[in-house]
């Protein structure tokens, strides 16, 4: 399959926005990254200050509201794809794709994109 293909495949997978305030945080800095645009099995969207490195891999952690009492913190390592200057100024879009999750956290993603809400 070429990469242009795997591509489209990836972006085919369910995408849920987020309808809350979540900050997606560094684990390595502690320091936040972004706010969450949207999430997927394959990768997420944030919103951030600062353009963040080309092709970047980073360990982050993000909070789902939702799954139990209270929210469940997930971590996730991604690596950035591309991105862009937002509409509003001072905020970049940035897509990421998700290259590491451990088997319970991807049973807690895969929970949280199955409850009904925006997609």
């Amino acid at each position: 399959m070429s990469d242009n293909v795997a591509s489209i495949d990836q972006r085919r997978a369910l995408r849920k926005r987020a309808n809350f305030t979540a900050v997606v945080t560094d684990v390595i800095s502690g320091q936040p990254i972004g706010h969450l645009g949207n999430l997927s099995a394959n990768g997420m969207l944030l919103i951030s200050a600062h353009p963040p490195r080309s092709e970047a891999v980073y360990q982050v952690s993000v909070s789902l509201p939702g799954l139990g009492s209270s929210a469940q913190t997930i971590e996730v390592g991604i690596q950035e794809q591309w991105h862009e200057l937002a509409a509003s100024p001072g905020q970049i879009w940035a897509g990421y794709r998700i290259v590491a999750i451990d088997d319970a956290d991807a049973a807690l993603l895969d929970a949280w994109l199955e409850q009904p809400g925006q997609s």
